[in-house]
């Protein structure tokens, strides 16, 4: 008997995921479910890149996009917490599901580190956050942490990204309570996995980040910031969804000005792409495609084995 077969699609933020899988699961069958670890959250909409739900309403059996079903988005309040191993958890629950109704699941996003744990079968570690422990951590600056990450656990500190504060945060709550950072286990789930990447120059995906921008901030993206600020969304909160949040949010409390604000969130998504497309080259046996065709017969070829 074949293993079910899942479909991925990823690429640099910008570079038209969102279009490809609707395409994709219209011509096959499919159903998409999110990897992105911004759309999972209520109300962050605009900001997120998240496709538009059809007629603005929800069905009674999901969200819809051009007549295509979605899944994982406004999963949670931007105030919750959601971890990689929740989205892995109702990611694989959500599979079996369109497995079982006979379609095929499309994974879309531009999160590595969700779509990594997923088809890797990363197997995580179950340990809650704690707020008290987090707050005092919170104080401390990136080279304090790792500081602390070497002392406790110099082999988790060898390969973290010391740059990442939330992440450097995550691994001494980890170690604080284990001891040290387990080293992870993978087991793959038995599927049989496509995955496609989009590939676009480096001056050409800087054309569409700047015209995505111009885009989003004509659709409202400010008022949506200052909708979840008046809605008691944190500053610091939106300081940790990066991007259009961290930036729109320092233009509302007058940090910077229009200009400032459009300039740094620009340079800024161009750095996040570069560092979406050094996560993706660590992952193997990615088709890389340039266009809606090249994607169709390379899906068409695999599907057919």
């Amino acid at each position: 008997m074949k293993n079910p077969k899942i479909l991925v699609i990823l690429g640099p933020t910008a570079s038209g995921k969102s279009d490809l899988a609707i395409k994709l699961a219209k011509f096959f069958n499919g159903e998409v479910v999110s990897a992105d670890s911004r759309q999972v959250y209520r109300g962050m909409d605009i900001g997120s890149g998240k496709i538009k739900i059809q007629n603005s309403k929800v069905k009674s059996n999901g969200l819809y996009a051009e007549g295509i079903r979605h899944h994982l988005l406004d999963v949670v309040q931007p105030n919750e917490y959601f971890s990689v191993a929740r989205y892995q958890k109702l990611a694989l629950k959500t599979i079996k599901d369109i497995q079982r109704r006979g379609k095929l699941p499309i994974i879309c996003g531009g999160t590595g580190l969700y779509i990594s744990a997923l088809i890797e079968g990363w197997q995580l570690i179950n340990v809650p956050p704690s707020d008290s422990f987090r707050q005092e951590l919170e104080k401390l600056n990136k080279e304090e942490l790792f500081s602390k990450l070497e002392q406790l656990d110099s082999q988790r500190a060898k390969t973290i990204d010391k740059n990442n504060k939330r992440r450097l945060i995550r691994a001494l709550e980890i170690a604080a309570l284990k001891g040290s950072v387990p080293p992870l286990i993978k087991k793959p789930p038995q599927w049989d996995v496509f995955v496609l990447g989009i590939r676009k120059d480096k001056e050409e995906l800087k054309k569409l980040i700047l015209k995505r921008l111009k885009k989003r901030l004509s659709e409202g993206m400010i008022k949506e910031v200052k909708k979840l600020k008046e809605e008691g969304v944190s500053s610091k909160r939106l300081e940790e969804f990066g991007l259009e949040y961290r930036w729109l949010n320092r233009y509302l409390e007058n940090k910077c000005n229009l200009e400032e604000m459009k300039k740094n969130l620009f340079k800024d998504s161009c750095h996040y792409a570069k560092r979406q497309m050094t996560w993706f080259k660590k992952m193997k046996n990615i088709w890389w495609v340039e266009n809606e065709k090249e994607a169709l017969a390379a899906t068409y070829a695999w599907l057919k084995n």
